[in-house]
């Protein structure tokens, strides 16, 4: 009973991607399927030389207000909903000349791509599909006896066992059930989404969130974990629209940590490099090219670079690619590689290589999402910049310092927290990621630090002469005088703690600038 066998006489095909859609229908007429369609899809059947009968022709009702009316009849409704089992369903369909489709075969308005493109409101409205989900969910209620089909991508199973046994199965027909009704969910939370921006409502009281799945991934964050790479409509360039030009499978932390490494390049807008382990940045820097940025972010955390990712804004060249090769990494994404980069990174076989083909913009509107046990939560994405820096202290900073912070504090928004980042020449010289104690990212950071600098045959700390960024207030003044220790002539912080007398003072006495935001950048 599971494998039952539904034969096909009828089928309804109304599609919008015509993708493979002659391979279904040459399957169908070849078992003398009678087939009925609409508009483009009808003509486009008949232009190929197959027999087609038009739905208004079939229903005895014509197609009306500009086509939004063409299969909302009893007699296609009917004819997809009334079960073959009941003698009584049966009954009322001979009673109201009803005959049954066992076939339906339908791909929607494409309304999301109508939004991404830009196009104006009454364009949107009209590319809101209302027949089509409305068959789509008439076929799947009945899937016990009507085969629905959605996406060109289950043609070919359905023809390999339609061509063999004249119909389909219940197993084929219960998964393709499954997947209709996961397209329409999708298809109105596209809609709801569209209407709520439209209304300027970001936090609606129902909040639909829907993905489309990319991949099915080897494990998740460990390998007890199953784990599967969804995409958005959001169309946003990184790591869901990257295409991988070599390499291994991406995993599930590979592009987690992909996805981390380029939104915090795509901050800067001169030539950057930024390498991140474990979802935090290790080194950052942007000098007049790639291969001089590449130097200096490695030059922070050498030992963290090892097995990391790297994330470019520009081009990647030739230059950069023969450095990179030096050291083992896991992931390279960029806008573009060049031919002659890619010629050399070929040479690392399992070096999994990405291009975006352009960079995201920092500041547009997005959402992010995060699971709890039993709901998530929903933010706006970071994209906020300071636009006003208050000089607290005694001290003025100098220009070099300023643009030091301006980096810094960028840098520090994509730290996990509590962060503290160390910048200088715009180059990270430590940074201090992810502690319970504000404090102890300053020490971890300094630390570090003078050990990047015993590696190059320094003696002094790479943070001696530095600016330090905080994401958020010193509580207290010991995390200042670590970074003081630690050789920082300068801070910027979001001020805003009941003890900024206190951290104002303590800068004041070992004179340096400190500079106060309002804006934090907490990251958990």
């Amino acid at each position: 009973m599971d494998d039952l066998t539904v034969p096909i006489c009828r089928a309804l095909i109304s599609v919008s991607d015509k993708t493979g859609l002659m391979d279904l229908v040459k399957a169908l007429a070849d078992k003398k399927v009678e087939i009925l369609s609409t508009g483009g899809t009808a003509k486009a059947i008949r232009e190929a030389g197959f027999t087609v009968t038009d739905v208004s022709d079939f229903t005895g009702f014509p197609e009306i207000l500009d086509g939004r009316v063409k299969t909302l009849v009893p007699q296609i409704h009917g004819g997809l909903l009334g079960r073959r089992d009941l003698p009584n369903h049966q009954e009322q369909m001979k009673a109201h000349n009803i005959l049954p489709i066992d076939l339906l075969c339908v791909n929607l308005y494409p309304f999301e791509e109508t939004v991404a493109s830009g196009a104006g409101e009454e364009d949107v409205i009209e590319n809101i599909d209302i027949g089509g989900p409305a068959l789509i969910r008439a076929a799947s209620k009945n899937h016990s006896h009507v085969a629905v089909l959605t996406d060109p991508a289950q043609y070919s199973d359905f023809i390999e066992v339609f061509s063999q046994k004249g119909g389909s199965t219940l197993t084929q027909r219960k998964k393709w059930a499954q997947a209709a009704y996961a397209r329409t969910a999708a298809y109105d939370a596209a809609i709801s989404a569209w209407f709520a921006q439209e209304a300027k409502n970001n936090f609606p009281e129902r909040f639909t969130l829907s993905g489309k799945q990319k991949q099915i991934l080897r494990y998740g964050e460990n390998p007890h974990q199953q784990a599967a790479f969804y995409t958005t409509s959001e169309n946003r360039p990184g790591i869901a629209t990257a295409k991988q030009l070599q390499g291994k499978e991406l995993s599930y932390n590979n592009l987690n940590d992909a996805d981390a490494a380029f939104e915090a390049v795509a901050e800067f807008e001169e030539p950057t490099v930024v390498i991140v382990k474990h979802a935090n940045p290790c080194g950052v820097a942007s000098a007049s090219n790639l291969s001089d940025a590449w130097d200096l972010a490695l030059r922070c955390d050498p030992v963290s670079a090892f097995g990391g990712i790297i994330a470019v804004n520009r081009l990647l060249d030739g230059a950069m690619a023969s450095k990179i090769v030096d050291i083992f990494s896991e992931v390279v994404i960029a806008p573009q590689i060049s031919e002659e980069a890619l010629a050399i990174l070929s040479k690392k076989k399992n070096l999994r290589l990405l291009t975006t083909g352009a960079m995201p913009d920092p500041l547009a509107q997005g959402f992010v999402v995060r699971t709890l046990a039993g709901g998530f939560l929903v933010q706006n994405r970071d994209n906020g910049r300071p636009e006003q820096f208050k000089v607290v202290t005694k001290r003025q900073p100098t220009e070099q310092e300023k643009q030091d912070m301006v980096f810094a504090f960028r840098v520090g928004k994509h730290v996990k927290s509590n962060a503290i980042v160390y910048v200088k020449n715009q180059a990270t010289v430590g940074i201090g990621a992810g502690q319970m104690s504000r404090v102890d990212s300053a020490r971890i950071a300094a630390h570090k630090s003078l050990e990047a600098a015993q590696a190059i045959g320094q003696t002094e700390p790479l943070t001696k002469g530095s600016v330090v960024a905080s994401d958020a207030f010193f509580p207290f003044a010991d995390g200042l005088q670590a970074a003081i220790a630690a050789g920082a002539t300068a801070v910027i912080q979001p001020g805003g703690s009941i003890r900024d007398d206190e951290v104002i003072a303590a800068a004041d006495e070992a004179g340096i600038a400190m500079v106060f935001t309002g804006m934090r950048h907490f990251r958990h």
